[in-house]
C-alpha cells in the first residue's frame, strides 16, 4: 500500500503483470523479514542474534514451502549433494553444514525466482525492485545489506545502465540509483548512501567474472563476500560455461545472510521452479496478449517418421515455404500500412543455425539455397508443391501453441503467389540474378547481401567473426565495401530497414530488441537442456509485438481493454489483415529439431495443468440471454476540472509542511516547470491547490484512511504526488456491451497436485454433467408411466443417477458444485473459505463462500423473489485479476484511478416489464475501510441526485424499449450500522431477499 509500483519514467509505466511481480516480491520479503521473525534494527549490532534470527527465518520459510502442493515431489531431492569431483563441492563445505554428504535446501531458501518471458521487461522490474529494497532499508524493515546486480553479458549491463539513467531522470521517483562496478567495491563502500529519498548505491558486474580465483577482470568472490550480506539480483545470470554450478554456489554464498532474486525466461533447476515467486512465462505472456501467437509447423515430423536425413529437394522446399510465407505476410503488412503507416512492422525471416564455420555448415547450406532461389534455380513444380503443402497444413485444424485458437490463411492469396512475388517482396528485386556481398568497413561481425540487379540489400549475416566466411564460403563472390560504416543489425528494427532475412547463430539470439521476426527457421539445433534454452530465448525474441509505438499488446487487447489506445475506425479497417503480422511461425529442418521445440514448449507449461478450458463449461443459458456489462472511456477532462474532484488525503502535519513549501515557491512558472510539463493542465492544478478546503482531506475529517495518510515529511515528494493526483484522467461510462469475453477467469483455472489430478478431474466431470440427470430422470418417469420399467427398477435407476451425476462433491478441502444459474459450471469453492494452494481463480474467500451458501438456501424457498418477480436471472463470480468487469473509482491509498471489481454480478429481467437490472454485489464490503469512496464514484456514474439512472436506447448499446439500471450492494453484519447516507447500499449477508427488495423498490 505504501509503494508506487507503476511509475518508472516519463515514457514508461509498468504493466499490470510487472506490478504483480513486485507485489509477489514484497509478500515473500514480508513473510521472511516481517511475519513471524520481524526484523529489528538491533540485529545490526548483535552478530549472534542476527545469525540466529536468520536461521529461524530460513526454517520458517522452508516449512512454508514444504506445506505447498509443489513440495515434495516423488523422485526430486531438493538438497544439494556434495560431489567431490564438482568444483562447487569445496565452496559448499566452507560455508554450509554438510550432513550425509548433502547440504540441506533449507540453507538456500532465502531466494525467489521470477519466471518471466523474454520481452516481458524483466530489467524494469529489477530496477523497481531495487527501489523497493532501498525504501525498505531506509524504513528499517529489512537489513542494510549491499545490493548486487549480475548478468551474463556486457550488452545487458549496458542496457541496464541505460534504463537506470532513464529511471533517475524521472522527477517523481523519490530515489536515485548510483551505479558502481564491483571492481570498485572496497573504495565505493566507504561512501555508501542508502536513503530512499536521496540515493542508493548498486554494484554491478558480469556474472561469469565471479570466481574463487582472481584475475584481470575476474573477481575472487571471497574479497567481496561481506559475510553473505548481499541482496543479489540475477538477470539471466545462469547462462555461461561449465563453471555454471560453481557460480550458482557463489551467488548463494554471497546472499546466504541476505536474499537472492533470480530472473530468467528459461529455468531448468527444480529449486527455481519451487521458489518461483511470480510466473509470467512464455505461455502466460502470449495468453495475456503481450506477444504474437506461436504456430509450430509439424509437417516435417509427419512426413519423415523414419527420421532419415532430408533430400536436397526437401531442404529446398523448407526454405521455399518460409520465403512464400514471408511474402504472404508482407502483403498483409502493405495492406495495414496503407491504412496507417506507423502501424506494425515489415516481417522478417530469422534463420538460426547450429554450425557456422565448419565444412558444409548449416549456415552455408541455407545460404546456398537462398542463392539458388535468387538465381531462379527453382523447379516450378517444386515451387508449386511448396505452396500446396502450406495450404494442406493450414487446411487442418492446427492450433497455436499455448492457445485453443487456430490459424487460417487466405488460400486465394497463397495460391496466387508466384516466383516474381518472392523476388520482389523478399529479394527486393524486379529480376533474378547472382548475389553480391557488402562488407561494412571495420565491422567483423556483419555481412550484407543483395542481388546484383537490385539496389537494395535483402539479407544480413550476423556471426562472431566474418573472416572465415570471407575466406572460405564466399570465395568467388563479388565482395564490395559499403559506403556507410553503420551497423545494419543495429538498425534492423527501423521501419525503413530493407533486410528481410537475418541469418546467424547464438551470437545474437538475445540482447536485441525487435518486433519484426514473423518466421523463425531452426536449422539442425541440438537436443537437451542447452538447446531448449536456445529455442526458448530465440522464440522470446520473435514474439514481441508493437502495433503502435510503445503499445506492446496485440491490437484486439488494446482496442477492447485499453480505451483510446487504438482509434476505432482504424481498428475496424485493419482487423482482418493483422493475424499474419501477429503470428510467429516456427519451422525446423529435421524431425528431431521439431520434437525438441515441442518438448521445450511442454516444459514451459510446467506451472500447472490448465483445467478450465476443457473441464469447466459456460452455462448454455448464457448464450440465450442478454448479459451486459458497463464499458468506460477516458474523460476529456482531468480531475482538477471535475465539479467535485476527489480530495487528496494527507496527514495534518504533512499538509502544513507542504502548504508552506508550496507558498515558498512563489512563482507559478517554477511550479509548472518542475512538477508538470503540460502547462494547460498544470495551471488548473495550481488553481485547485489554492482552494484548500475543496482539494484536501485531512486525517481528522470523517472517513479518513489511516494507511493512505501516514506521515511522509517530504514536501517535495508530496507536492509531486499532488500534481499527479489532480492531473489524473477519470474514466466515464460510455455504453453497455455483452459480457462474452470479459468474464474469463474460469478458463484460466490451473491444478497443481499432479498425483491427484485424475481423481480431481473425475469429480469435476461428474458434477459438470449434473444437468443431464434431469433429462434422464424425465425419461425414466416416462418409461415408468408406460410400464416399460417397474417401481423397483425406477428407484434403482434414480439412485444410480444421483451417484453418477451428483450436484456437489467434496475433494481435498474444496467443494465442487453445480449451481444452475451461475455463468459457468461447475463452481469450485474452498470449504473453509481459505486460499487453496493447488488451485487458482476459484471462490476462496470466506464471505464469498458464505454468500453462495446463503443464496442456495434462499433459492430452496419456493416463494423466493427470483422465481416470483423475474422472467430470468443469472449471476457470476468476478475475478479482479482477469475479468474486465469493474466500476472505476479514485483510490486514495495510491492516489490514482483504480478499478473496483465487486465479487459478483447479477443480471435480472423483471416479469411483464422492460426492466433490466445489472446488480453488483460485494459480500465483504464492510471489510474495506475505503468503501465510501467506491460508493461515491458509483453514484457519480449510475445515479442522478440520489436516484438510480435509467439507460435506454441504442446509444448505450441497448435494444429498443429495454430499461437498464445498475445497482451496487455491499454486505454488512449485525454489529455494524453504516452511515445513513450509505444505508441503501447495504444488506445483511444472510438476507438475500432484502437485496432484491431494494432493487425492486428503487427501480422507478
Amino acid at each position: 500500500q505504501n509503494f508506487d509500483l507503476k511509475s518508472f519514467s516519463k515514457e514508461k509505466t509498468l504493466y499490470d503483470f510487472q506490478q504483480k511481480a513486485l507485489e509477489s516480491a514484497l509478500k515473500i520479503l514480508w513473510r521472511y523479514y516481517g511475519e513471524k521473525f520481524d526484523y529489528n534494527e538491533k540485529e545490526e549490532f548483535c552478530e549472534k542474534e542476527k545469525l540466529e534470527k536468520d536461521q529461524h527465518r530460513e526454517k520458517y520459510l522452508f516449512e512454508f514451502y514444504q506445506n505447498s502442493p509443489f513440495f515434495p515431489k516423488k523422485g526430486i531431492d531438493y538438497n544439494l549433494e556434495k560431489k567431490e569431483e564438482e568444483k562447487s563441492a569445496k565452496l559448499l563445505e566452507d560455508f554450509y553444514p554438510v550432513v550425509d554428504n548433502k547440504v540441506s535446501f533449507e540453507n538456500f531458501i532465502n531466494r525467489m525466482a521470477f519466471w518471466m518471458a523474454t520481452g516481458s521487461g524483466k530489467t524494469l522490474v529489477i530496477i523497481k525492485l531495487i527501489e523497493i529494497l532501498g525504501r525498505l532499508i531506509q524504513t528499517k524493515e529489512i537489513p542494510q545489506n549491499d545490493i548486487l546486480y549480475l548478468t551474463c553479458r556486457d550488452d545487458l549491463i549496458k542496457q541496464f545502465k541505460t534504463f537506470v539513467k532513464e529511471f533517475n531522470s524521472f522527477y517523481q521517483n523519490e530515489i536515485k540509483i548510483n551505479l558502481e562496478s564491483l571492481k570498485d567495491y572496497a573504495k565505493a563502500r566507504r561512501n555508501l548512501k542508502i536513503k530512499y529519498d536521496k540515493e542508493i548505491t548498486i554494484f554491478y558486474y558480469r556474472s561469469d567474472n565471479l570466481s574463487d580465483k582472481g584475475g584481470d577482470k575476474i573477481i575472487n568472490f571471497r574479497t567481496i563476500e561481506n559475510k553473505g550480506r548481499w541482496y543479489v539480483l540475477l538477470d539471466e545470470a545462469h547462462k555461461g560455461d561449465p563453471d555454471d554450478s560453481k557460480r550458482k554456489a557463489i551467488y548463494s554464498i554471497l546472499s546466504r545472510n541476505g536474499f537472492l532474486f533470480n530472473f530468467s525466461a528459461t529455468f531448468v533447476d527444480q529449486r527455481d521452479f519451487l521458489t518461483t515467486a511470480y510466473n509470467f512465462n512464455l505461455e502466460k505472456f502470449i495468453q495475456e496478449g503481450y506477444g504474437k501467437h506461436i504456430y509450430l509447423s509439424e509437417q516435417e515430423i509427419k512426413a519423415f517418421k523414419n527420421k532419415t536425413e532430408f533430400s536436397r529437394i526437401e531442404k529446398q522446399k523448407i526454405v521455399l515455404k518460409s520465403l512464400i510465407l514471408l511474402t504472404y505476410i508482407k502483403k498483409f503488412a502493405h495492406k495495414v500500412k496503407k491504412v496507417k503507416k506507423s502501424l506494425y512492422h515489415y516481417p522478417l525471416l530469422l534463420t538460426l543455425v547450429n554450425s557456422v564455420n565448419t565444412e558444409d555448415s548449416d549456415l552455408e547450406l541455407f545460404f546456398s539455397e537462398i542463392q539458388k532461389i535468387g538465381q531462379k534455380e527453382v523447379n516450378q513444380r517444386i515451387f508449386q508443391k511448396s505452396k500446396e503443402e502450406i495450404l494442406e497444413e493450414f487446411g487442418k485444424e492446427n492450433k497455436f501453441q499455448f492457445e485453443e485458437i487456430g490459424f487460417e490463411v487466405n488460400k486465394e492469396i497463397i495460391s496466387k503467389i508466384k516466383y516474381q512475388d518472392v523476388l520482389e517482396e523478399v529479394f527486393n528485386s524486379k529480376s533474378s540474378g547472382g548475389i553480391e556481398v557488402l562488407k561494412i568497413p571495420g565491422n567483423r561481425k556483419e555481412l550484407i547481401f543483395k542481388l546484383k540487379k537490385s539496389e537494395k540489400p535483402f539479407a544480413l549475416i550476423k556471426i562472431g567473426d566474418i573472416s572465415n566466411w570471407l575466406k572460405n564460403q564466399l570465395e568467388g563472390y563479388e565482395i564490395n565495401e559499403s559506403f556507410d560504416n553503420k551497423s545494419v543489425f543495429d538498425e534492423i528494427n527501423r521501419d525503413d530497414s530493407e533486410i528481410n532475412i537475418l541469418m546467424g547463430s547464438r551470437t545474437f539470439y538475445e540482447g536485441w530488441d525487435s518486433n519484426r521476426p514473423n518466421i523463425i527457421l531452426f536449422i539442425n539445433i541440438g537436443v537437451g537442456t542447452k538447446a531448449r534454452k536456445f529455442v526458448l530465448q530465440s522464440t522470446g525474441r520473435g514474439v514481441r509485438i508493437e502495433p503502435e509505438k510503445n503499445k506492446r499488446k496485440r491490437i484486439f487487447h488494446l482496442f477492447n481493454f485499453y480505451p483510446k489506445k487504438i482509434e476505432e475506425k482504424v481498428y475496424h479497417r485493419i482487423k482482418k489483415f493483422i493475424l499474419p503480422l501477429e503470428t510467429l511461425f516456427i519451422f525446423g529442418t529435421k524431425p528431431k529439431n521439431l520434437e525438441e521445440i515441442v518438448k521445450t514448449f511442454e516444459i514451459e507449461r510446467k506451472s500447472g495443468q490448465n483445467i478450465g478450458k476443457q473441464y469447466i463449461k459456460e452455462n448454455p443459458e448464457v448464450k440465450k440471454r442478454l448479459l451486459l456489462v458497463p464499458i468506460y472511456k477516458l474523460s476529456t477532462r482531468i480531475l482538477a476540472e471535475e465539479e467535485k474532484p476527489a480530495k487528496f488525503s494527507i496527514y495534518p502535519d504533512d499538509f502544513v509542511l507542504t502548504k508552506n513549501y508550496f507558498d515558498y515557491l512563489e512563482d507559478d512558472r517554477v511550479k509548472l516547470m518542475y512538477y508538470n510539463n503540460d502547462i494547460k493542465n498544470s495551471d488548473k492544478v495550481v488553481q485547485t491547490l489554492k482552494a484548500v478546503k475543496t482539494s484536501f482531506r485531512s486525517e481528522k475529517e470523517k472517513y479518513h484512511l489511516d494507511v493512505s495518510v501516514s506521515q511522509v515529511s517530504n514536501p517535495d515528494f508530496i507536492l509531486s504526488q499532488v500534481f499527479c493526483h489532480f492531473s489524473l484522467v477519470p474514466e466515464k461510462f460510455e455504453r453497455f456491451d455483452k459480457a462474452a469475453g470479459k468474464i474469463i477467469h474460469f478458463e484460466k483455472i490451473e491444478f497443481y497436485l499432479e498425483e491427484k489430478q485424475n481423481e480431481f478431474l473425475n469429480c469435476l466431470k461428474k458434477v459438470k454433467n449434473c444437468k443431464e440427470k434431469e433429462k434422464k430422470i424425465e425419461q425414466l418417469q416416462l418409461d415408468f408411466e408406460k410400464h416399460k420399467i417397474n417401481t423397483k427398477e425406477f428407484v434403482k435407476s434414480v439412485q444410480e443417477l444421483e451417484r453418477d451425476y451428483p450436484q456437489s462433491l467434496h475433494f481435498n478441502g474444496i467443494k465442487i458444485e453445480y449451481v444452475p444459474n451461475h455463468y459457468y459450471f461447475p463452481v469450485i469453492l474452498s470449504e473453509k473459505g481459505e486460499k487453496i494452494n493447488y488451485l487458482n481463480h476459484i471462490i476462496n474467500v470466506k464471505s464469498e463462500v458464505k454468500f453462495i451458501e446463503n443464496l442456495e438456501k434462499y433459492l430452496g424457498n419456493e416463494n423466493n423473489l427470483f422465481k416470483k418477480k423475474f422472467e430470468w436471472w443469472l449471476f457470476s463470480k468476478i475475478d479482479q485479476t482477469t475479468d474486465d468487469v469493474f466500476i472505476p473509482w479514485y483510490n486514495p491509498k495510491i492516489h490514482s484511478i483504480d478499478h473496483y471489481h465487486p465479487d459478483f454480478i447479477f443480471w435480472l429481467k423483471e416479469k411483464d416489464s422492460n426492466n433490466y437490472y445489472i446488480v453488483f454485489v460485494d459480500p465483504h464490503g464492510i471489510e474495506h475501510t475505503e468503501y465510501q469512496y467506491k460508493i461515491q464514484d458509483y453514484q457519480k456514474i449510475f445515479e442522478d441526485k440520489g436516484k438510480i439512472k435509467t439507460f435506454t436506447g441504442k446509444e448505450y448499446g441497448l435494444p429498443d424499449n429495454l430499461k437498464a439500471r445498475v445497482f451496487l450492494f455491499m454486505a454488512t453484519n449485525k454489529n455494524y450500522n453504516p452511515p445513513k447516507e450509505y444505508e441503501k447500499y447495504w444488506f445483511q449477508s444472510s438476507d438475500i431477499e432484502s437485496l432484491l427488495k431494494k432493487v425492486l423498490k428503487n427501480r422507478n
